[in-house]
């Protein structure tokens, strides 16, 4: 493939000439728009320690009270985007947000889509267009983009939950904007019932309103169903579930995907190289990601971050107990726009979903 031409080989006054007009030349920077084979992604490969991390988050809570922060939140920020990045990924942003006993984060709402996943910590709720949702560790709640949403915490220990939020492409369209609402008057539960065997609601459990009737997904159901799935498939597939809208059948939210997946005692699990970047937290047990050639040990409510073309290998590092995960990752968007691509690995599982029962 021949060189192209640079910047610099141009006359210094037709330079000036095509910057006064509002012109630039594409040929200097098409290899960077459109490199050869694949993209080259920004994320980086990252790893952030709870054990690390979770010091920080206490701190922050003594050095400033929930009423100058709002959402008291350290982002987990990767490298390659630049310092003082806001986002893991290119459309995914992560924070850790503590919440102590007696406080609440005032309602409101926003176009980003956000996601919750409780790490640590018990009597804490989200609020979310009235419905009350228990916050407990494991669990997966909703806050779609466009609905009141608000934390409270009637509990006796910090409480902190993992934000996922696609802030950065709605920030990057120019349509990311907030509204400060008031306290939320209680009308009802956002718990529901999740099939055995799944991750898809039972009939019959909605929320009026709308489009998204379920918007707690409780680990308790999840970590069963999981269990279940495992016992049925053959030693080495992949034990995966996705987190779905039982309104739709398709992706809990628009934007991002969502997954439970389950590694079994002493498990090695190659994943398929696919377009989308992808995040691993840990919500039990020890285990070990590959992300290309960097390898990363994780203890409980530790995450990490995969870019997207890049091979992923998931080890279980215990001999008796199995390892669960939280996965997020940009599937959704990249099957929206037509981007989504798969390449095969010798050894990767395909993760499999279940049909309701």
């Amino acid at each position: 493939m021949h060189d192209l031409g640079r910047l610099d080989e141009l006359p210094a006054d037709y330079r000036a000439a095509l910057a006064r007009a509002g012109l630039v030349p594409l040929w200097p920077s098409l290899r960077a728009l459109l490199p050869p084979g694949q993209p080259r992604p920004a994320t980086r490969p990252m790893h952030w320690a709870y054990e690390a991390l979770r010091p920080l988050l206490m701190q922050a809570g003594t050095l400033t009270p929930i009423e100058k922060a709002e959402r008291r939140v350290l982002v987990l920020a990767n490298p390659g985007f630049g310092p003082g990045s806001l986002q893991a990924s290119a459309a995914m942003y992560l924070g850790m947000q503590l919440l102590l006993p007696g406080e609440w984060a005032p309602s409101h709402r926003h176009t980003p889509n956000a996601v919750r996943m409780v790490v640590e910590g018990e009597g804490a709720y989200t609020t979310v267009q009235g419905q009350r949702c228990p916050m407990q560790r494991g669990d997966l709640i909703l806050t779609p983009t466009g609905l009141w949403h608000e934390h409270g915490h009637d509990g006796t220990a910090p409480v902190v939950w993992l934000d996922v939020l696609d802030l950065p492409l709605v920030h990057y369209l120019e349509a990311s904007y907030h509204e400060p609402g008031e306290r939320q008057a209680v009308h009802g539960s956002a718990s529901g019932p999740l099939c055995p065997e799944g991750l898809r609601p039972a009939p019959g459990f909605q929320r009026e309103g709308g489009r998204y009737p379920l918007l707690r997904y409780p680990w308790a159901d999840a970590r069963v169903a999981l269990l279940a799935l495992g016992e049925r498939r053959p030693a080495q597939a992949a034990v995966q579930l996705e987190y779905v809208n039982p309104a739709t059948g398709g992706p809990a939210q628009n934007i991002l995907g969502f997954h439970a997946l389950m590694l079994r005692p002493g498990q090695r699990l190659a994943l398929p190289v696919r377009s989308p970047a992808a995040v691993f937290h840990l919500i039990e047990g020890t285990a070990e990601v590959r992300v290309g050639e960097t390898v990363f040990r994780l203890a409980e409510a530790d995450t990490c971050c995969a870019p997207g073309f890049t091979p992923v290998q998931l080890a279980n590092r215990s001999a008796d107990r199995p390892a669960f995960f939280f996965v997020a990752d940009e599937s959704p968007l990249h099957e929206k726009l037509g981007l989504i691509e798969t390449r095969s690995v010798p050894g990767a599982s395909s993760p499999t979903t279940l049909d309701p029962a």
